[in-house]
């Protein structure tokens, strides 16, 4: 079994090529993982340590580069990015590896892409973790209009905005296609709707950064899931709740709990 997955496989989906991740462990539970904006499977999860922490606790690990992002590929087009059809081609890897259901999991915009594809298709998700996103997967996050504009920016030193920044700066380093990273970043924020939330009757867990500014509640957006809970992770904030010890520990509870009320 590859814990680390340092080498990515390939399927074309919707006339894109999807790079993935799998760690081959075929007899055990599935967890696929989705990450966030501007960020990739190896950024995402293998790097903080997920990829060996899910395996080494018994599970199938799977991960996908979104479009747009990592090895995948790039469409400029925004009208490419809406959720819907992002959370396509998870349902779509799920398909080419035969894998009839899973635990879903997803970071920041990734968790946003999962809640999209826990509405439209229940019958895939056993269960689904929101990570780095709570009450403003509903609420809106604010204009992101600037980190669009700051991706687009020819010199980073003019970018004014603090968020806009950080963004850029996390783009920069991960040696993202800043156009594709512009395209996703303007439809790939559309809102979850309480009505969506209400459908989704699948075991959820939510958790949040008590530093991350971007998020919102993980205590409200539970409050308004018909079957979920929420956890805080001390002292992270958007981006450094992701790997946290306290993050894994709940995740593992929590599909310990499914798993063991499955037996």
């Amino acid at each position: 079994m590859n814990l680390d997955c340092d080498t990515m496989d390939r399927f074309e989906h919707a006339g894109l090529e999807i790079a993935f991740l799998d760690n081959g462990r075929s007899d055990a539970p599935a967890v696929l993982l989705i990450h966030g904006f501007a960020s990739t499977a190896h950024v995402n999860w293998v790097a903080p340590g997920w990829f060996r922490t899910l395996g080494e606790a018994g599970y199938r690990v799977v991960a996908l580069d979104n479009r747009g992002h990592g090895e995948s590929s790039k469409p400029h087009d925004p009208d490419a990015y809406h959720p819907d059809l992002m959370a396509s081609d998870a349902v779509a890897l799920l398909d080419h590896l035969a894998i009839a259901e899973a635990h879903v999991m997803g970071y920041s915009m990734g968790a946003r892409i999962s809640a999209f594809l826990a509405h439209l298709h229940p019958d895939r998700v056993r269960s689904v973790a929101f990570g780095g996103l709570g009450a403003n997967m509903v609420d809106g996050v604010g204009n992101w209009d600037p980190i669009a504009e700051a991706l687009l920016a020819d010199d980073p030193a003019t970018i004014t905005d603090r968020r806009a920044r950080m963004f850029r700066a996390f783009a920069d380093q991960t040696k993202s296609d800043r156009l594709a990273l512009a395209a996703c970043i303007r439809t790939s924020r559309m809102l979850v709707t309480p009505d969506m939330l209400y459908s989704m009757t699948m075991p959820t867990l939510v958790a949040v950064g008590t530093r991350d500014e971007i998020a919102g509640s993980p205590h409200q957006l539970a409050a308004s899931l018909p079957a979920a809970q929420a956890i805080e992770i001390p002292d992270r904030d958007h981006m450094l709740a992701v790997g946290d010890k306290v993050f894994k520990s709940a995740v593992l509870e929590f599909y310990a709990t499914i798993e063991g009320a499955r037996l």
